[in-house]
């Protein structure tokens, strides 16, 4: 097993590990700084079977990368904490991520992702392969609605509410910026409406908006735009469902919304 990672200390200025779904909720409202919420995330326990996977995945590793070491921990946002702009992900993946420790760092749907943030203006370069490439990203900041790499890409229910409170504090404290949400597939998008409702005190829509690439929806709070992108999956690009067009496309639209307002 990869090595249990040591306390961490919130903004309240107490060292506690989440264990349970309320520790993570009391210690993600006592983080002040993105500093101390990043701290925070990657100390997390509270889901057992996201900390057995996770683990299992950093010790048995993967041949490609049997010379290095896991992250194995849960993995942090990233970015600058004055972002107009969010992606919002699903959950590391297993030799990505949780590999490297930096979200979507190091797999096929990160190079992908960086390549078109590069395009648009928002990465200092195209590629993200470990925590020490010299990435810079301007004006984004990348977050994930689960923040542990799930069996299969699927995380549960409970994990996902067990996962919330770091994504709508993250939220909170990027929120005086914060202009564009990019919901990365059905799954992020669905996610973004408790953290609307938690953030910006709005109760969600009904009907909910439904997910769709393009598809954009305003609040009427002065919170961020919602707009929708499909993932950047293997899946999807590999078919030609999302193609570096259609993502520049998206990423070009979120810049218009920043600059427009």
């Amino acid at each position: 097993m990869s090595a249990r990672p040591g306390r961490t200390r919130n903004g309240a200025g107490v060292s506690r590990v989440a264990t349970t779904a309320a520790e993570v909720k009391a210690i993600a409202s006592g983080c002040h700084e993105l500093t101390d919420l990043d701290s925070a995330v990657a100390g997390c326990r509270a889901c057992p079977r996201l900390v057995s996977w996770r683990e299992e995945v950093a010790a048995t590793k993967r041949a490609a990368f049997a010379d290095q070491t896991y992250w194995g921990r849960p993995v942090p946002g990233f970015g600058p904490a004055d972002s107009r702009i969010a992606i919002l992900g699903l959950a590391p993946a297993a030799h990505g991520g949780n590999r490297t420790g930096r979200i979507f760092t190091g797999d096929r749907s990160g190079d992908v992702l960086f390549a078109a943030l590069y395009r648009a203006g928002l990465a200092n370069q195209p590629t993200s392969v470990a925590v020490d490439d010299g990435l810079v990203l301007h004006d984004t900041r990348i977050v994930a609605a689960v923040r542990c790499a799930p069996p299969d890409n699927k995380p549960t229910p409970t994990e996902r509410d067990t996962c919330a409170p770091f994504l709508h504090r993250e939220v909170e404290l990027i929120a005086p910026t914060l202009r564009v949400v990019v919901a990365l597939g059905a799954f992020a998008w669905n996610a973004w409406w408790p953290a609307y409702t938690a953030v910006y005190r709005e109760p969600a829509p009904r009907p909910r908006p439904r997910f769709g690439h393009g598809a954009l929806w305003h609040g009427s709070t002065g919170g961020p735009a919602l707009l929708g992108c499909y993932h950047v999956s293997q899946q999807n690009t590999f078919t030609g469902r999302l193609t570096d067009s259609m993502l520049d496309d998206v990423l070009a639209q979120a810049v218009a919304l920043v600059n427009a307002g």
